[in-house]
């Protein structure tokens, strides 16, 4: 199953230089990488990321995470996945941009 992780620019600038990361700082502060399934993905950039552009999307593999993925309540109850390591580079199946359009992110096909 793919599940997402949005990253500025900059932030997904940082982690393809390194080959890792600890996430972006909202991540380093909870203590662990936030990502979203494909039906809460459009919610959690509405949500976090309104009117920012320059977004990256990063498709990630759960099958490859091990027991460092974590599916835990979050809005509504809702389980969203988190990781409790180190991503690395190995980890994206794909990443692509999300460009802000006028009635919102644009999604690449097939994600929503």
């Amino acid at each position: 199953m793919l599940v997402y992780k949005i990253f500025r620019r900059s932030e997904w600038d940082a982690f393809a230089a390194a080959g890792r990361t600890e996430g972006a700082p909202v991540d380093l502060a909870d203590g662990y990488i936030h990502m979203s399934t494909a039906q809460q993905v459009v919610e959690t950039v509405a949500k976090h990321f309104a009117g920012e552009s320059d977004l990256v999307l990063l498709a990630i593999e759960t099958d490859t995470l091990g027991p460092a993925l974590k599916w835990e309540p979050s809005r509504g109850g809702a389980l969203f996945p988190h990781l409790y390591r180190a991503m690395v580079r190995a980890d994206v199946v794909w990443d692509k941009s999300l460009p802000l359009g006028a009635a919102g992110h644009i999604f690449p096909e097939g994600v929503i």
